[in-house]
């Protein structure tokens, strides 16, 4: 009897603690796909002429662009400042670099397991596209794919010509999130449209 009563309690045990591991897994996830959709109202907010808009009364971000990759992808709204705590709702924009479409370098990061896994995805000429809260339309073209030492490497931020690299971590499936290497998307303008 003691020994049924042990069994059923380590299989409780372990049910609980399994249960417990996929909240905790799904709960980023969750977060992601949920801030999206308030950060996008922001957005749209944004579009129709209202000035500093925040997607939630207490946030210290603001949607600053709208990044689409190639041809029919999902849209993701980008946020404005780098922090870690920005970074966990979205893509974000470095603020020691220029803005998208500007005489050098913006830089765009975001996190590898949910909103920048479509990195994986580019290949060198695949269009990115960003949209800016005035209707500016800016379209880039994939010039380099690599993987940079984080330690070694540092990205530059002057450019002759306006220059988008987006930036993540690491191996996209790597079950440590803390490593030094990035994965880094360049891409050059190719055209702007301005709305009228």
């Amino acid at each position: 009897m003691r020994r049924k009563s042990s069994r059923n309690f380590a299989l409780l045990a372990a049910l609980v603690v399994g249960t417990a591991c996929l909240i905790h897994g799904g709960w980023i996830h969750a977060k992601a796909l949920l801030a999206q959709k308030l950060i996008g109202a922001a957005w749209q907010r944004s579009q129709a002429g209202e000035q500093d808009v925040r997607p939630w009364c207490w946030a210290d971000t603001r949607p600053l662009a709208k990044l689409t990759f190639g041809r029919g992808s999902g849209e993701l709204i980008v946020l404005e400042g780098s922090s870690g705590r920005n970074l966990a709702f979205g893509p974000v924009h470095d603020p020691a670099s220029v803005l998208p479409g500007k005489p050098g370098n913006s830089v765009i990061a975001g996190h590898r397991d949910t909103h920048f896994r479509v990195l994986k995805e580019l290949k060198s000429g695949d269009p990115v596209h960003v949209e800016l809260p005035d209707g500016t339309q800016l379209s880039f073209i994939v010039v380099d794919l690599r993987v940079a030492d984080s330690r070694q490497a540092r990205i530059v931020l002057d450019a002759e010509r306006p220059r988008l690299t987006l930036v993540t971590c690491y191996p996209f499936d790597a079950m440590d999130a803390h490593t030094p290497l990035r994965y880094v998307v360049t891409a050059e303008l190719s055209s702007t449209t301005v709305r009228r």
